[in-house]
């Protein structure tokens, strides 16, 4: 989702809810591209994040401190010298654009009153945070030349102003016949012709207007006749009439525990998904990008592992091949015992030097004829032949043992990366890191160093009829769960046949309700290899029939007494505690 237009005119409404008259009591830099202003009003204390990173410019308010430098830089030490102690006077954007101006009120080195401003602009790797005095910039955080954009610079004593790029209107003034004329002249697809046509306006929220209006989105829009020009506008005029009036929803839309978009107004585009209304925008902002962040950093860290894992797929996927084409090659080693037989049965006679033995093959009732070495005895040919059949029984026999052995690990490694993809802390990848070690994947750094302190816990979740439900985030929760954590009359699922979590339904002795029955499975759909089918086929019996697999891996379980179900992996509904 885009910091567009709109999520600022809410973040704008509510800054100045709270900070107008606020005065600004502390400013630090804890990044060099971020500011924390501390500002206080009405006995209340506010902290104001702006941050102008490329990747993620961001304003908002929060309750969370971060660590400054001992030396503040030199931007900082000239807000603190002008507008320390100032008070924020006005909070405004101009025409819905991606620009916050704060206008600040202080007393100039002669005590007299005078205004300053401090403007942020969230427009991507252009973001920037600007200190200037009225037309006049005094500073910036980022310091843009001549030779870095020929559009504006952005240095002490240039004269400020918004950079008209584009030719964009105001979609809180726009008219129907703007809006028309603009869809009707541009072979754009139609959802790009409105973003880019009116300002704020982000991608999201134009497939929503398309998708209100129902009109695909992805038509020329020079193609759309009038009256779908028309009825576009008016759904677009619906969707902008909460701006307008400033009745913002704030809103993030989940798809499970993932953060999928936020908002401030209502989009129907994800009615699927699960959406969690906040009273302040500012909440949306942080734990979104919070989610958001943490489910990249898992994932980073979770990259080596993921690797290793891989590769050793790839490589018992070779094995495995390889030994399936040496198996194929000991399938005539019964041919060679028939043959050592019929010799010995048929032989006697066989004048000598002779090169083949055309003889009844009592197996079959067929005759077969059976190539010979004219320089052996028939006795020595059979023993040739009983050679070799031994030779090809012992490679079968112990390459029929090793295959067994490439399957099961190759399930194991594909348990692993089944709990990679669950995995949602550092703790949860260190468990599975520790599986790894111990399995020989990875070897441990150092020889005398101890297996690290686990703190990672089962996923808990509890069924609408208020019974415990636990699911193993990885193969060694998995094994704690069934047979340290469960006890004989608890219920188990599992999904059949692939990877996936070892579910328990703690009963106390009671009865399941069929809902939680239902609520298991869907758990154990969901927290499985088959999580992005649309069925999967759930195997659920008594803790007391699951057996452990002798010397098998962690995890690994067999069980003969069971039933099925085929489920959707949608665990909406189910609360985690």
């Amino acid at each position: 989702m885009a910091f567009d237009g709109i999520v600022i005119c809410n973040l704008v409404y509510e800054l100045n809810q709270k900070l107008i008259d606020g005065r600004i009591s502390k400013i630090t830099q804890p990044e060099p591209d971020e500011l924390l202003l501390t500002i206080k009003n009405k006995k209340e204390s506010y902290k104001l994040l702006l941050s102008a990173s490329a990747s993620l410019p961001l304003l908002y308010l929060t309750e969370t401190n971060k660590p400054s430098p001992i030396t503040a830089p030199n931007f900082c030490m000239l807000l603190r010298k002008h507008i320390s102690g100032g008070r924020i006077i006005s909070i405004t954007q101009p025409k819905l654009d991606r620009i916050v101006h704060f206008e600040i009120e202080h007393l100039n080195e002669l005590g007299d009153t005078c205004t300053k401003q401090l403007t942020i602009e969230l427009m991507g790797k252009h973001s920037n945070i600007i200190f200037r005095d009225n037309d006049l910039i005094i500073d910036s955080i980022k310091h843009v030349s001549a030779q870095v954009s020929s559009v504006r610079e952005v240095l002490p004593g240039r004269t400020y102003f918004i950079p008209e790029t584009q030719e964009k209107i105001n979609p809180l003034t726009v008219t129907e016949q703007e809006f028309t004329t603009i869809l009707l002249s541009k072979p754009l697809p139609l959802a790009k012709a409105i973003y880019s046509s009116l300002t704020g306006i982000s991608p999201i929220l134009a497939e929503e207007i398309c998708f209100e209006a129902g009109i695909d989105s992805s038509l020329p829009a020079n193609t759309v006749n009038s009256t779908e020009a028309v009825h576009l506008f008016h759904q677009f005029s619906l969707l902008m009439e909460p701006v307008r009036q400033q009745e913002f929803q704030p809103t993030i839309y989940y798809k499970e525990e993932e953060p999928l978009e936020f908002s401030s107004i209502p989009l129907t585009l994800y009615s699927d998904a699960q959406a969690k209304p906040f009273a302040s925008i500012s909440t949306v902002l942080e734990q979104y990008y919070a989610s958001k962040n943490t489910l990249i950093r898992i994932r980073q860290k979770s990259s080596d592992l993921r690797r290793i894992v891989q590769t050793a797929l790839e490589r018992n996927q070779k094995k495995y091949d390889l030994q399936l084409k040496q198996l194929k090659d000991t399938k005539k080693r019964e041919k060679y015992k028939i043959y050592g037989e019929l010799i010995h049965t048929y032989g006697y006679n066989l004048p000598e030097n002779s090169k083949e033995l055309t003889v009844f093959n009592y197996y079959d009732n067929e005759m077969i004829t059976i190539p010979l070495n004219p320089d052996l005895t028939p006795q020595e040919n059979a023993k040739k032949y009983f050679e070799k059949y031994g030779k090809l029984k012992r490679t079968y026999e112990a390459l029929s043992e090793l295959i067994q052995e490439t399957e099961s690990e190759t399930i194991h490694l594909e348990s692993v990366a089944t709990a990679l993809d669950i995995a949602l802390l550092e703790e949860d990848l260190q468990e599975i890191k520790e599986e790894l070690i111990a399995c020989g994947y990875i070897r441990r750094k150092q020889t005398n160093a101890k297996k690290q302190k686990i703190t990672s816990k089962p996923f808990h979740y509890l069924s609408s009829d208020g019974f415990h439900i636990y699911v193993g985030k990885n193969n060694y929760q998995n094994e704690e769960l069934t047979f340290q954590f469960a006890v004989g009359n608890d219920w188990w699922f599992h999904a059949k046949g692939i990877p996936g979590s070892h579910v328990i339904v703690k009963t106390n002795g009671k009865e399941l309700p069929d809902r939680t029955f239902e609520e298991a499975g869907r758990l154990a759909a969901y927290y499985s290899k088959g999580r992005n089918t649309e069925k999967v086929e759930i195997d659920y019996t008594e803790k007391k029939n699951v057996k452990k697999v002798n010397g098998g891996k962690p995890g690994f379980v067999i069980y003969h007494t069971n039933y099925s179900m085929l489920i959707e992996p949608n665990i909406h509904g189910i609360p985690l505690i």
